[in-house]
């Protein structure tokens, strides 16, 4: 039987942010209501902590993203764009993602990746096997189903598209 959600559950968010940004662009053609995943990780739980993993660019035009999602409450972990020979561009969160939510389970009863990245599932296995509660809230028509299948909840963000996404300008 799945363990339940409660109002004394400590609970981490791990963000990925580059995964629902392409999945908010490619289906909705929109961006994402950070506020509002947050609210939804958290679901009146104790949260530990929130980490938002973001990637840098030489322009620096995201930093008032960035700032934004400070201003929430979320940790952001930034890492710079690489950039290869040829033009092919870089910046992958998976191992920083995992190394945090191992760490973050020590303290943590409850961790959410906000991702629907099927490498995380070896990440989730590990969690579930810790005796951790793992939520994953992605958008469905882009997350592994293997990953779906995992979690011990998966909350799909296209059930309330207009509440998650961010008002078209």
């Amino acid at each position: 039987m799945k363990s339940q959600k409660h109002p004394d559950q400590r609970v981490v968010v791990l963000i990925d942010t580059q995964n629902l940004y392409y999945s908010a662009k490619n289906l909705y053609h929109s961006k994402v209501n950070f506020e509002e995943i947050l609210k939804l990780a958290i679901s009146g739980r104790r949260l530990i902590r929130a980490f938002a993993y973001v990637v840098q660019t030489k322009t620096g035009e995201e930093k008032p993203f960035f700032e934004a999602l400070t201003g929430l409450g979320i940790e952001t972990r930034v890492k710079p764009l690489q950039e290869y020979y040829g033009g092919l561009k870089k910046a992958d969160w998976d191992v920083g993602i995992v190394v945090d939510g191992i760490r973050a389970s020590a303290t943590a009863d409850v961790i959410i990746l906000v991702s629907g990245d099927g490498d995380f599932i070896p990440l989730l296995e590990y969690l579930k096997n810790q005796g951790k509660r793992v939520e994953v809230i992605a958008f469905g028509r882009s997350t592994s189903s293997k990953i779906k299948e995992e979690a011990d909840e998966f909350i799909d963000i296209e059930n309330d598209p207009k509440k998650y996404l961010l008002k078209k300008a």
